[in-house]
């Protein structure tokens, strides 16, 4: 899809690859770039260098994602690319409190979902538009150390794949970033964990990354060309990859607790 004239929405859109990828998609001709954040400061921030729109939005919350769409398509245009971009993580597994699970599970899944929902009908209604959702590598192979990066990111690609498959027909072109170790504020302090065994790459290298893909309508975009040799390995023989992957463990995690069993009663 060529951006040019399109609208476009980007969510986390205050700094790392948020900002870089509303950055680029306006050098790239967009008609306008909205910057949906949290954080309403940076995004603000980060409309105000490209002549955008910042709009604040908690996407853990479908009402606020239903209102960031009907308010950009009303007032500002039709969407033509939307990018589900924010996510967060959380050291630990399954010893970790609902609460956290909970909360990644509704940014790191649930806003693609909500995304989708409130988006996809009018796209098909108008012939078409774009989905860009952003997961990361921890998604095609698995995160050391945190089980709900892991988990929610496998669902996030599950969630892509099944929207391309699904209304592709219908005019609905998606592609899922999957990334390993980005220089972003969720990085800090972890330059030299397990994501970054390939190199850290800067955000800006990222979103060109996702406008060659979306350009080309290619489904993965994986910024780091390693990560497909990973997945090869992984499906060639499951169980020597397995090995592998307890290996990185011992190197970079200690092992998290043991959830303890409910008490009976």
């Amino acid at each position: 899809m060529d951006i040019t004239g399109k609208i476009v929405v980007v969510t986390g859109a205050a700094g790392g690859i948020g900002r870089a990828l509303a950055l680029r998609c306006h050098a790239a001709g967009a008609a306008h770039v909205v910057c949906a954040d949290r954080d309403v400061g940076g995004a603000t921030a980060t409309a105000a260098a490209i002549g955008g729109t910042a709009i604040e939005t908690d996407v853990s919350r479908e009402a606020e994602i239903a209102a960031l769409i009907d308010r950009v398509e009303i007032d500002i245009g039709p969407i033509g690319l939307f990018c589900s971009n924010a996510g967060i993580t959380a050291r630990g597994g399954p010893e970790l409190p609902d609460a956290i699970w909970q909360n990644m599970w509704d940014i790191n899944v649930m806003a693609h979902v909500w995304a989708a929902r409130h988006l996809v009908p009018r796209m098909i209604a108008r012939g078409g538009g774009y989905l860009l959702n952003t997961a990361s590598a921890a998604g095609l192979l698995n995160q050391v150390g945190s089980a709900p990066y892991g988990v929610t990111k496998h669902a996030a690609v599950g969630l892509a794949e099944w929207l391309a498959l699904t209304y592709g027909d219908q005019g609905i072109k998606v592609s899922v970033l999957c990334p390993q170790a980005v220089n972003t504020a969720m990085m800090k302090g972890k330059e030299g964990g397990v994501a970054a065994v390939d190199g850290m790459i800067e955000p800006d290298a990222v979103a060109e990354a996702c406008l060659a893909a979306i350009r080309d309508e290619r489904f993965l975009v994986l910024p780091h060309p390693e990560v497909a040799g990973y997945m090869q390995n992984k499906t060639r023989d499951y169980d020597r990859w397995i090995g592998g992957m307890r290996k990185l463990n011992r190197r970079f995690s200690a092992t998290p607790p043991a959830p303890q069993p409910a008490p009976a009663g």
